[in-house]
This record gives C-alpha cells, sequence and structure tokens, in this order.
C-alpha cells in the first residue's frame, strides 16, 4: 500500500464495498505534510483529509506520528508532537542529513525521505496510515488548480440540476493524481480522472459534500471540500 504520495487507497467498489469515491464512509482520504519538502531545521506540520458516515469530511490532526522502524536511527527524533495537540516533523541539522544519506545511499544532494506512520481517529475508529516527508530541500504543497461544475467556478453551496449529467472539471498538470468524491449523487468511473461526472439519479441523496484531491509526484497535496445539493422537481 505504499505509494509515493501516501498508502492511503481509496476503495474499489466491490461486493457491497463502497466505491472510491462515496463520502458516507469511515475513512482516511488523504494525508498531507506542509510542506512536504523540508530544509535542515525546519518543521513540516500533519494532518488528514477524512471522511465519516456521520460527519462527513473534515481536515483533522492525527492522534501520534512515529518513524517507520526502517528508517535511519537519526532521523526517529524527527517527529514529536506540537504542543498544541497535533504532531510534526522537524529536519534535522545538515550534518544528520548527511549521515542519513549516506545510510541509505543518497547522493549528496539528494532529499531525504521519512516515511512516517499515523493515527487519526475517525467514525469512532483509530485508522492508520503513512505518509512520505522529504527532508532536506524545500517544496510546498501545489495550489488548487483552476475548477468548473457544469462550465462554471464553484462557489459553495453549489447547487446542480436533479438527474442530468454533471461534468466535473479541473486544470490539472498531467503528471498530478486525481480524486473526486461526493456524498451527493453517483459518480461515474472517472473519479480518477481530471473530468468526471456526477449524476443525481432518483433515490440519490440530493445534498452532501463534493470533495477534490490533487496530488503531484513529489508528496504535495491540496484538496477542497464544498457543500452541493440538486434539488429534487
Amino acid at each position: 500500500m505504499r505509494a509515493a504520495w501516501t498508502i492511503v487507497v481509496l476503495a474499489a467498489c466491490t461486493n457491497g464495498v463502497d466505491p472510491r469515491w462515496q463520502l458516507a464512509h469511515d475513512r482516511i482520504i488523504a494525508v498531507r505534510a506542509t510542506p512536504p519538502h523540508v530544509p535542515a531545521g525546519a518543521v513540516s506540520e500533519l494532518d488528514a483529509l477524512v471522511t465519516s458516515v456521520d460527519g462527513g469530511p473534515a481536515d483533522i490532526a492525527p492522534l501520534g506520528a512515529t518513524a517507520d522502524p526502517t528508517a535511519p536511527a537519526e532521523l526517529a527524533s524527527a517527529i514529536a508532537a506540537d504542543g498544541q495537540g497535533g504532531w510534526q516533523v522537524t529536519a534535522p541539522d545538515d550534518a544528520t542529513l548527511a549521515q542519513a544519506r549516506t545510510d541509505l545511499g543518497l547522493a549528496a544532494t539528494d532529499p531525504v525521505p521519512l516515511e512516517v506512520d499515523l493515527a487519526f481517529s475517525v467514525g469512532g475508529e483509530n485508522l492508520l496510515a503513512r505518509k512520505q516527508v522529504f527532508l532536506g530541500d524545500a517544496a510546498d504543497n501545489p495550489p488548487l488548480d483552476a475548477v468548473t461544475v457544469n462550465g462554471a467556478p464553484p462557489q459553495s453551496p453549489i447547487q446542480i440540476p436533479y438527474d442530468t449529467d454533471v461534468t466535473l472539471s479541473v486544470a490539472a498538470a498531467s503528471t498530478f493524481q486525481i480524486n473526486w468524491l461526493s456524498s451527493c449523487g453517483t459518480l461515474n468511473s472517472d473519479d480518477n480522472e481530471p473530468t468526471a461526472v456526477l449524476h443525481v439519479n432518483p433515490g440519490d441523496p440530493t445534498s452532501g459534500q463534493l470533495v477534490l484531491v490533487e496530488r503531484d509526484p513529489t508528496g504535495g497535496v491540496v484538496w477542497q471540500i464544498w457543500e452541493i445539493s440538486a434539488p429534487a422537481p
């Protein structure tokens, strides 16, 4: 379950398992490090986008965080509570990072990857995720790309027509990983593409939330939550 971005995987729809786009389900959607690339001595804050049957999507802090057991020993102390109920990663000094690069067989200017195991409380359960943070260089999370819903920029709360195909689109780079999620209507099988279709069928929930998650190839992530509804006639 490891990936360049996070080990959190959105479940596919098989034999009663909720489809990966469904927000009415207890799970972690994405984990974020802000920033995902941390120069020596700088700090990255950790949080996640989660969703639950009762609460819907929300940003939350982890209950705890530890370094993956296979990480170089000199990096384990980089993870600590932030004193405000959350957790953070502080990049070690240049000498410590140089030793970690030697241990990992990296070049002198390569960022040092640190796998962080995190626990979150979601829907009354403790769920686990892993996030890769890069130490020794600098890069921010990406901004949200331009989004349209039915051809227009979305303004929360979004109102869409009932029982009609509604096009969701984001102007993301081809290297980005995209996930659309909703608790209103039904998303088609292109929910992991820049352009997807949302349709509120008879019998579907006619209100809820719409979520977009974008992940870049270097560990950055951004998301947005909108309220959305499709009043039935």
